[in-house]
């Protein structure tokens, strides 16, 4: 979604952040009976750096907006001087990693790579060239995206057990994160497709390959056209492209670099991206560049699946028609602004089973702008480090749902998850009909909004520009660990608007700083079979804004526990655990407090004090 600034009112400016387009923790939870796991089901295992063993320093948990502690998964990390490293146990076989680091601005080094004390011959180029990005166009940002991920084929198999050490060469890094994959063998050329090469792709990436995929697209018309394992470099963008399939030996072995991969504005559709990897070159954000993987449309009835997209602004931003898509399967890292974006007229669009890590906006948003998203999904996906505005955001549309996904660590600006009718642009289609929110985890999710000088809630439902008169359900819903509240309802744009309609079934509220519940708007919702334990201040924080603009009436739905209590002074804010002044976003809002992830286990850890969060799941 597009940045825009807006005016302040009163107590409530306006968010001014969550920008258009906007991953770590990967874990897998224990289903309730008869409701599925949060979370894509993903090929590789994660362990986090703080777990593992160290001769470097361990910083955080940190939630200080523009810290590196407070950016990374976990709100933790070590850091290595040079000559120092950290050493991980692998979880499971594996022959490819990919490290979540930071660099200091401005500078480029490697990481050794030892298994089990020898050191191997390749080493882990890293660079902060696409880190510290700068949007001073958006209200309350600050310098952000310290994070970036590099990954190595190593070369050989490692299994359970066995050591994994990353050294720092003459350079100061930063480790968060490390996944841990075995790459399954490059796939062969389909029979019957058209490979680029063909038709004169250069696969070492030094000759200019765009016209031989715009040919080899030709040529395959209602087939195949084969990226065969190799680097390809494209100096401008694709369109015309319909009713084929592009397909890769798989994204570590067929990698083409390109900011730009498709940019139309319309296709007859039928149009099937997999397995190879799109990586860009894309050091800042520049809204009006389409520096996108999808710019536009594939048109009806396409997918997209088993994609590595990176250093792109924006992983698919989708216009048009693009009915029915299906986009699975897939990782979107560190993009400048959003992982992707359903930018209105999307019709059953199903976004699932992807992971996403270290966006510069909204992971997943759907905008409906021009024409209402329509019955359309976000289900089962990780999301990991949105590190300026939300996790998931719906802002507007139809009979929407978001499902079974686990969200974690967002840093500024933004929720978990918001259902919102901010519509930064018009013609807006606020919500409408039935929007479910169903089965989600989200952990340490949440965030200090300077702008407003006061905190976002894990789950926001936000009558920003006009009032939610949808039927808003909330069900089986997970909140661990929120640096502030578990639910939001609020009028962002500070016009006072009805926050109505909204039913809240199912909920388990594990260690809040500050209340369960977070009203600020006129309206009502029903809140039923809700358990809170560790709160950090009270239950209820009820002072609808602007004064006098109505009351937020709380039914209670029966079975709920732990939060009966009611913050009393409206003139102040609650304090994460105490509840005295005005947060500043400028201190360690859970100074003291663990980073703990729900069901999550230590990797290496005797004492408990640290947390990894690990996940190990069928290839």
């Amino acid at each position: 979604m597009r940045s825009n600034t807006f005016g302040s009112v009163g107590r409530m400016p306006a968010i001014g952040a969550t920008v258009a387009l906007a991953a770590g923790m990967l874990l897998v939870l224990p289903p309730t009976a008869a409701h599925a796991a949060a979370g894509a089901a993903l090929p590789f295992t994660s362990v986090e750096a703080e777990s593992a063993t160290t001769t470097g320093t361990k910083i955080g948990p940190d939630y200080t907006q523009g810290t590196l502690a407070s950016e990374a998964s976990g709100r933790q990390a070590v850091r290595l001087a040079s000559g120092q490293r950290v050493e991980f146990t692998a979880p499971r076989a594996a022959n490819a990693v990919n490290v979540a680091y930071s660099v200091p601005d401005g500078q480029s080094g490697t990481l050794s790579v030892y298994v089990n004390g020898t050191k191997l011959a390749k080493s882990l180029a890293v660079t902060s060239k696409y880190s510290y990005v700068d949007t001073g166009w958006i209200a309350g940002a600050r310098t952000h995206h310290f994070y970036d991920d590099a990954r190595l084929v190593l070369g050989q198999n490692v299994q359970a057990g066995d050591k994994i050490a990353f050294e720092a060469g003459n350079i100061q890094a930063t480790i968060d994160v490390v996944d841990f994959e075995r790459a399954e063998p490059a796939a062969t050329q389909p029979a019957g497709s058209v490979s680029v090469t063909s038709k004169g792709a250069d696969p070492t990436g030094q000759g200019d390959s765009t016209q031989a995929f715009r040919d080899a697209i030709a040529s395959a018309q209602g087939g195949v056209v084969w990226i065969p394992p190799g680097d390809y470099k494209l100096t401008s963008s694709l369109s015309g492209v319909q009713n084929v399939t592009l397909r890769g030996a798989g994204h570590w072995y067929s990698t083409v670099r390109t900011s730009r991969f498709i940019d139309q504005s319309s296709s007859s559709g039928s149009v099937h991206i997999k397995d190879f990897a799109v990586i860009g070159e894309v050091t800042e954000r520049v809204d009006s560049n389409p520096d996108n993987f999808v710019n536009g449309s594939l048109g009806p009835n396409s997918s997209v699946s088993g994609m590595w997209l990176q250093h792109l602004k924006v992983g698919l931003w989708l216009m048009g028609n693009n009915d029915n898509l299906v986009v699975e399967h897939n990782r979107i890292l560190d993009t400048t602004a959003d992982g992707l974006n359903l930018n209105g007229s999307a019709k059953g669009v199903r976004v699932r089973d992807n992971f996403l890590r270290n966006q510069g906006d909204d992971a997943l948003a759907m905008w409906s702008l021009n024409a209402p998203d329509t019955d359309s999904s976000f289900e089962n996906n990780t999301i990991s480090q949105p590190n300026l505005a939300n996790g998931i955001a719906i802002y507007g549309g139809t009979d929407i749902a978001v499902k079974n996904n686990l969200i974690s660590d967002t840093n500024a600006l933004g929720s978990g998850i918001a259902i919102s009718n901010q519509k930064f642009l018009d013609p807006f289609h606020p919500l409408s009909g039935t929007i479910t929110v169903d089965g989600n985890t989200l952990v340490r999710t949440g965030a200090m909004n300077p702008n407003w000088n006061h905190p976002m809630g894990a789950l926001r439902v936000d009558s920003y520009d006009s009032a939610i008169n949808a039927t808003v359900n909330i069900t089986n819903t997970t909140i661990t660990d929120s640096p502030y509240s578990a639910f939001e309802f609020v009028s962002g744009g500070g016009h006072g608007y009805a926050v109505k309609n909204v039913n809240v079934t199912g909920a388990t509220v594990k260690n809040t700083g500050t209340v369960v519940v977070q009203a600020e708007a006129q309206g009502a919702a029903k809140l039923g079979g809700v358990a809170a334990t560790g709160v950090g201040v009270a239950g209820v924080y009820n002072c609808p804004y602007p004064a006098g603009s109505g009351s937020f009436a709380l039914t209670d739905g029966g079975g709920n526990s732990g939060w009966s209590s009611t913050w009393s002074d409206c003139s102040i804010w609650p304090q994460p655990g105490q509840g005295s002044p005005d947060p500043d976003p400028t201190r360690n809002l859970l100074k003291g407090r663990p980073a703990t992830a729900t069901g999550s286990q230590d990797v290496g850890s005797t004492d408990g004090s640290s947390y990894s969060t690990v996940v190990d799941v069928q290839d």
